[in-house]
């Protein structure tokens, strides 16, 4: 048998170990607008002049997708995270769900 970098066999079936929730960190606060281009991830404006965007991403080639967009708008990526809940934003302000 032979196996796939990236992926792992269970029961028959493929699943990805990277799909998961992401939480995205950009310098600036992002418009709402931008949540439906950006998959329908959640934005949060943080008081640090930040902007948290959460959500659920399917496999690696959503997330460098994801990430060719964010390098798009031209702002400035500050952390990607593989988080195991929801988006936990103290002190945010919720712009939009997706």
């Amino acid at each position: 048998m032979t196996s796939r970098v990236g992926t792992s066999r269970m029961q028959g079936t493929y699943s990805s170990p990277t799909s998961g929730f992401y939480s995205i960190k950009v310098a600036g606060h992002l418009d709402s607008s931008w949540a439906e281009w950006l998959g329908g991830l959640t934005l949060v404006h943080q008081e640090d002049g930040t902007t948290l965007l959460s959500g659920l991403v399917g496999d690696q080639a959503a997330l460098h997708s994801l990430l060719i967009k964010v390098r798009d708008l031209g702002v400035e990526l500050i952390s990607v995270n593989r988080v195991e809940a929801g988006p936990c934003s103290p002190g945010g302000d919720q712009v939009q769900t997706g």
